[in-house]
């Protein structure tokens, strides 16, 4: 009889826990942008230990994107927030703050099938007995893989409960899919420039005729061979007609002195979007030295694209077992020395494998990054940082330079490095490798 009391208040805490979970969580980030409230039947299961039957209601939710407009290829960030739970705490007992991990599935359709699995972080508001659950959100993302209208749906969801035991309610949806929540419209990306010329020789005097050969122009197009004198082009022009495979052969005669290079290109003007080059090209200057001078000539040695790193290895803050949150620190780092002297940019690119640990593995979709790059004073070009975002297995840009005449010099790249740890992941030490390529 002594322990009667405390067994009793355990089993009330239980069964508010569990009834919890058919329909509540925390009041979480708010979606990116407004999306349609769409209502759907549930049908939510407590966990066994409670004795509860199955809760059939109705859950008012809504899903958010944060770009509508996508291209093929593009990450579209997902927020499936659940307005109005089914159900509400049907106990006197109030429930505690931060018990709540919830998980769910958006259902794609239209242009684009599949589902996206969505989770919120571990955080809710107390919930006085008899009141209403508060609304909760989860967020995910999928590759937009094909062009045209997609269909987002609330899916099924599950509320994982930690409270004197781990728990799970699963809420499925009664009749799917739900009613259409939010829809992008995806279009497709312009077809890469593929366009390329050489040239039959590097360097010629005054009025040489240059050949000048290339590939994967428009069948039967006008292309217009020019001299470029750093960026812009010189009056030393011709035109050849792509055959029936696309490819180009001409020649160019090249007057002007200041010739650093060959571009081709297709309609009135130059366009990177149908154009190819420029390729190098040095114009000798054979002027004859007058009587009683000397030509003093002097040669400047092309070098090499390289890179260096500061260290190879980054140690990422701890994250606490449960929270799910992200794991930090800064990319060690690289220097990049362009001292080759032609007109080329160069890119430097990075790509993560999976973190493997204790059991379990962090997938290389977590880690993302925020690079940023600096100029060395005095280089002819101006590195890029690339965007923010995820870096994963299939790479993402950490840093850049376009081409252009007097391409070259040194700079710096570097990033703040985040990797979003699930909440609940074994502890243990997890470790990816990031490769960065330059070329």
């Amino acid at each position: 009889m002594g322990r009667t009391p405390t067994r009793r208040r355990r089993l009330v805490s239980l069964l508010g826990t569990a009834v919890l979970a058919v329909g509540a969580g925390g009041a979480l980030a708010c979606p990116a942008q407004a999306a349609t409230n769409v209502d759907y039947a549930t049908h939510c299961v407590p966990p066994p230990i409670a004795g509860l039957p199955p809760i059939d209601g109705t859950t008012t939710a809504k899903i958010s994107v944060d770009n509508t407009s996508p291209k093929v290829g593009d990450t579209v960030n997902v927020t499936y927030t659940v307005v109005t739970p089914a159900a509400g705490n049907p106990t006197d007992l109030a429930l505690p703050a931060d018990i709540m991990t919830p998980t769910g599935k958006v259902t794609l359709g239209g242009a684009q099938t599949g589902s996206i699995t969505v989770a919120g972080p571990k955080k809710n508001d107390p919930v006085p007995g008899r009141a209403p659950f508060p609304s909760f959100s989860m967020t995910g993302s999928f590759t937009v893989t094909a062009p045209g209208a997609i269909t987002l749906s609330p899916g099924d969801y599950n509320i994982h409960t930690s409270y004197i035991l781990e728990l799970d309610t699963p809420c499925t949806v009664t009749n799917p899919p739900a009613p259409v929540s939010e829809t992008v419209t995806a279009t497709s990306n312009p077809p890469a420039n593929t366009r390329t010329i050489s040239l039959g020789s590097a360097s010629g005097a005054p009025g040489a005729a240059v050949a000048v050969s290339g590939s994967n122009f428009t069948a039967g197009a006008t292309v217009t061979l020019a001299g470029r004198a750093g960026a812009n082009q010189t009056q030393d022009t011709a035109t050849v007609t792509a055959n029936s495979s696309g490819a180009i052969s001409g020649s160019l005669t090249v007057n002007d002195l200041a010739t650093t290079g060959v571009v081709a290109y297709e309609g009135s003007a130059w366009s990177d979007a149908k154009g190819a080059g420029p390729a190098a090209y040095v114009v000798l200057d054979d002027t004859p030295v007058p009587p009683g001078s000397q030509k003093v000539t002097a040669t400047v040695k092309a070098g090499t694209l390289a890179m260096s790193q500061a260290g190879d290895s980054v140690a990422l803050s701890a994250v606490d077992f449960g929270s799910g949150n992200a794991s930090t620190g800064a990319l060690q780092a690289v220097t990049v020395k362009d001292f080759r002297g032609g007109p080329a940019g160069w890119s430097l690119t990075g790509k993560v494998t999976d973190f493997t640990g204790p059991g379990a593995k962090i997938a290389a979709g977590k880690l993302s990054w925020t690079p940023a790059c600096t100029t060395k004073a005095g280089s002819p070009s101006t590195c890029q940082a690339g965007s923010a975002g995820v870096i994963g297995s299939g790479g993402a840009t950490l840093a850049s330079t376009p081409d252009g005449t007097g391409a070259g010099g040194e700079f710096t790249a570097n990033a703040q490095l985040s990797l979003d740890v699930p909440a609940f992941t074994p502890p243990g030490s997890y470790a990816g490798v990031l490769t960065l390529t330059l070329t």
